[in-house]
Formats: C-alpha cells, sequence, structure tokens
C-alpha cells in the first residue's frame, strides 16, 4: 500500500473529461449554465475554457454533464 495513489471518483471523472477533452455543460447552484471543456482542476476549483477561460470554484458546481459517455476504468494511474 505504500506507494500507492488512491483517486476519488470526482478527480478521476474530471481528469477523464479534461484528457478527452470531452465538451461539458455545467450548472451552477445558482441556476447559471456555462458550457465548455474542462483544462485544468484542483481542490477547489475548476478551469473551464469555452471562448474565455473561467475559474469556477467547486462549491458553486452543481452538475457536471458530458456531451458523451466517459470511461474511468483506466484512469486511475493519471492525475489532474
Amino acid at each position: 500500500m505504500i506507494g500507492q495513489k488512491t483517486q476519488n471518483l470526482q478527480d478521476s471523472f474530471l481528469n477523464a473529461l479534461r484528457k478527452e477533452k470531452i465538451p461539458v455543460t455545467m450548472f451552477l447552484t445558482n441556476g447559471v449554465r456555462l458550457k465548455g471543456t474542462i483544462k485544468g482542476f484542483d481542490n477547489f476549483v475548476v478551469l473551464l475554457r469555452d471562448v474565455n477561460e473561467q475559474l469556477v470554484y467547486k462549491h458553486a458546481i452543481s452538475t457536471v454533464v458530458p456531451e458523451r459517455p466517459v470511461d474511468l476504468r483506466g484512469d486511475a494511474a493519471d492525475t489532474a
């Protein structure tokens, strides 16, 4: 177990969206809808790119909807 890195579902999901450049629709808790691709993320924010880049705080995100299915099976080795 030493040296083994565990990755949570949220990080696996966001990392797969980022690596595969899957367009997403992101709904915020105030009802705002954002569209774009995820360029990066950390524990607190997601960087979303469309025409402009937007730094979105995770606590403001309600839902992330990818435009196509996401394969999470092979993602454990890579991180953001």
